[in-house]
């Protein structure tokens, strides 16, 4: 009996997620439905392939959803995380598995009752961050948990970077996923996490000034600055005695510094509209954030404004951006300042055709066992291929493609609306992961505790 997957959303970042379904046709008897609203951008091994179906899909269509979502036997929503609770209704409805890469909102947690009544999976969180930083994480704790050990520490890193051989811009960084993301990161409350037993807090404004440092062996340092919330999977993860739980994201040495400057300008904000955006010169926009001087120029303005030497690095890095180009203008006609500062690093940020990102995820397990401190630091890394088959594609794509797979075959089938944390989930994901080169390294190092190479804040 033939079995249809639908997968919801098919955009640039589901390159190996349909190549992985498109390898298993044959030999798991699949069908495979791909509804998008723009499937002409499908390439041809997907559209003419017969065991393909391709569908023009707008998720707001409530008819046209519906009657798709019906003829599938489990759904893959690749949609950004605000429309998936529309998928999910229609799943319960019609007794639908679903899986998803994005965080669960509590629209969505709101169904578990329903969906474990009706004896479903609800996967959620098994991309990247989140996914591969739950399994991952919840393999080597339960491993240290089952020889005996307390868990003291644990702290989690994660970045979408480019890779060395395509870092060829002063700020070492391009766009491999949302833009958005990236310019409203730490936005909405002050980060949060425990410190030795301490709760403690970064507003806003002082987040990308306190980071901490540490070394991927054969790629060099990295620094990596707090998530909004570290305290989220305390439960989850089993770490209610730990005494430090930090989770953050990862950027090369010298980044959040060098972004700190548009926090501290007001270029991030995105809580009001710059009525006359479109056509404004990025030397004006840049201009609206200083102080009016009717004799000093706009670098001039901008240098005493957040103290910086014409010679600093941090200078060159602003210059690259061109944002203080008189000819170059936003296209936007209504747009926040973060909105039009994203339009501005998208022509510097993006990857070029040939260009390879770069994932670096990195844990920190800190423990005691027989009354001994130790700690064991597990890394990964992936490089992509090109602009096309990124690392992001690739570690986001393939653990909802097993993971799809898995849930059809019956292999996973606790019900509910959930994450990967369960052994059943993550030992099968992250043992495939392996033939993809998706793998951790793991060294074991001295008890060092939360680490005090820190920035003021």
């Amino acid at each position: 009996m033939v079995r249809n997957i639908l997968v919801v959303g098919a955009g640039k970042s589901t390159s190996y997620l349909l190549d992985y379904f498109l390898g298993k046709l044959t030999e798991e008897k699949l069908h495979l439905t791909i509804a998008d609203l723009h499937p002409e951008n499908l390439p041809d091994r997907i559209t003419e392939n017969p065991s393909c179906s391709i569908i023009t899909l707008d998720i707001f269509n409530n008819n046209e959803r519906r009657n798709v979502i019906e003829k599938a036997d489990i759904v893959v929503s690749m949609l950004p995380a605000r429309f998936h609770l529309k998928v999910a209704e229609d799943c319960l409805t019609f007794g639908v598995h679903l899986v998803t890469a994005s965080y669960i909102s509590p629209e969505l947690m709101a169904l578990d009752k329903k969906v474990k009544e009706k004896g479903l999976v609800f996967m959620n969180e098994i991309g990247l961050d989140p996914g591969i930083d739950h399994m991952s994480a919840m393999q080597i704790l339960d491993r240290i948990r089952a020889q005996g050990g307390k868990i003291l520490l644990f702290e989690s890193f994660c970045g979408g970077l480019v890779a060395p051989e395509s870092d060829n811009n002063l700020w070492n960084y391009k766009f491999t996923w949302n833009p958005r993301n990236v310019v409203i990161a730490g936005q909405g409350g002050a980060a949060q996490f425990i410190q030795e037993g301490t709760y403690k807090y970064i507003p806003y404004h002082k987040l990308f000034r306190r980071t901490e440092f540490f070394e991927i062996e054969g790629y060099g340092k990295f620094e990596g600055y707090a998530n909004r919330d570290s305290l989220n999977y305390r439960e989850a993860y089993g770490l209610q005695d730990a005494l430090t739980l930090y989770r953050g994201t990862m950027r090369r040495v010298g980044f959040s510094k060098a972004w700190n400057m548009f926090v501290q300008l007001g270029m991030t904000d995105d809580s009001y509209i710059i009525e006359n955006s479109e056509g404004m010169s990025y030397r004006e926009f840049t201009n609206l954030f200083l102080p009016y001087s009717p004799t000093d120029s706009v670098e001039l303005k901008l240098r005493h404004y957040l103290k910086i030497d014409q010679d600093d690095i941090m200078w060159g890095k602003l210059l690259e951006l061109h944002l203080f180009d008189a000819q170059k203008t936003v296209s936007l006609k209504r747009g926040t300042p973060a909105q039009i500062l994203q339009e501005i690093l998208e022509e510097s940020w993006t990857l070029g055709d040939d260009d390879k990102d770069m994932i670096v995820m990195y844990h920190k397990f800190g423990y005691e066992i027989h009354g001994k401190k130790q700690q064991l630091d597990a890394k990964m890394v992936v490089i992509g291929e090109n602009r096309n088959y990124t690392a992001m594609a690739k570690t986001v794509g393939l653990p909802v493609a097993i993971a799809t797979l898995l849930i059809l075959n019956g292999k996973i089938t606790k019900p509910g609306v959930q994450i990967p944390i369960d052994s059943e989930v993550y030992e099968p994901i992250l043992e495939e992961l392996k033939s993809f080169n998706i793998t951790f390294n793991e060294y074991s190092v001295p008890y060092l505790g939360y680490n005090p190479n820190t920035v003021a804040g």
